[in-house]
Formats: structure tokens, sequence, C-alpha cells
């Protein structure tokens, strides 16, 4: 059985009020880098992960690293775990976005689906990714426990695929920073045994502790 913790970034500029953050490289805020050192001490205290694969972008990386050091395991990036590419809506904030084109902007919470953003990619590309992504790690390893560390479009894809739910569900899948999201594989079997647990954030303060 392979067993993938999934878990994304820590808090970062540009989640409320919310951006199209998307490639736009952001640190992790002081509040971000509290979130990951707690995500890190739930997954050790709970589980003995093998490895961690993360999105290039820093706060993945970030992330991944503080799991790692917690864990005492070694950490890589894979770039098909990469946030969706938003093109010229890059960093954009909802209402700015909403303004330049209100039928993009809403067809984008109502149909996800059917959007692709200009000069960017649409779901049906992330989700192409991120099935490389959950391949790589079935192939190399088999009967291990796998943290995975990206962010929230790229969450979303990868537990509709394990819930074999449509693409036009996107948006019923809520992901919070440094969630965990706990997925076994055995065979053709998947079970998804825990979706966007936050308990182990209760305590975080915006502040370094």
């Amino acid at each position: 059985m392979t067993k993938i913790l999934l878990t994304r970034h820590g808090h970062v500029e540009g989640i409320k009020p919310e951006r199209f953050r998307g490639r736009q490289p952001l640190d992790l805020t002081s509040r971000g880098r509290a979130e990951a050192r707690a995500v890190a001490r739930r997954i050790a205290g709970a589980w003995q992960p093998g490895k961690i694969y993360t999105s290039p972008m820093g706060r993945c990386v970030a992330t991944g690293a503080a799991i790692a050091e917690t864990c005492r395991i070694a950490a890589e990036v894979c770039d098909d775990l990469n946030d969706i590419d938003y093109g010229d809506w890059q960093f954009l904030g909802y209402d700015y976005a909403r303004r330049q084109n209100p039928v993009l902007f809403d067809a984008w919470f109502a149909t996800p689906h059917l959007v692709r953003f200009p000069n960017g990619e649409s779901l049906q590309d992330l989700v192409a990714r991120v099935a490389n992504a959950l391949r790589l790690v079935l192939a190399r390893h088999p009967d291990e426990t796998i943290v995975l560390v990206a962010h929230d479009s790229v969450n979303r894809a990868i537990l509709l695929q394990c819930l074999d739910q449509p693409l036009s569900a996107y948006w019923r899948v809520a992901q919070e920073p440094c969630c965990i999201n706990e997925i076994d594989i055995v065979g053709e079997k998947i079970c998804v045994l825990r979706v966007n647990e936050t308990n182990h954030l209760a305590l975080v303060v915006t502040g370094e502790p």
C-alpha cells in the first residue's frame, strides 16, 4: 500500500484579499512558517514518511523543508506539482479580474472545467500534470508513505481524481493552508481517509512562536 499525505503550502500574501496567485513567487508569511512547523509536527507524530515531493514554487519548497527537517527525510522538487498557470491573470486581484472580464471570471466559478486562462492553462492541463506526479509516486514508492506539498488547485485536482469526481466539482473541495489529506492506494483501489484536516493548526498564531 502506498499512503499519500497531501498538504498545501503555508499562508502567503494574496490569499485574502484573494488573488490569482498561481506561479507568482511568494514567500511564506510568519503565519505560514508557523503553519509549516505545525503540519510538520503532525506528520512526524502520526506517520513515518519516507520521502517528500514539493512543487517548485518557493512557498511549497519551504513548507516541505520544514517537514523534511522534522521527519528527518529528504525533499525533492516535482515540476508536475506546480500551481496552475493563470497566464495573463497571474496575480490579478479578484475584484480587478471581475471588472476586466466578468464573463470569464463568472465562468471560472460556475463552470471551471470549461475555462482556459488567457495564455495559461485549463483544468484539463492541470489534471494531466498531477496524474504524472501520482504515477511517479506509485512507481517509485510502493508500500511507502509519501508527502506531497502542493497548491490549492493541485490538491483539488488530485482529490477529484482519487474520488472519481468530474472537474466540474472543482469548487466542492476545500483546501486550507497546511491542511492534511490522507490517501491510501492499493493496486487499483483508492481510499481517501481524510480531506482538509486542520486540527493541528488550532494553536498557530501569526507571529513566531
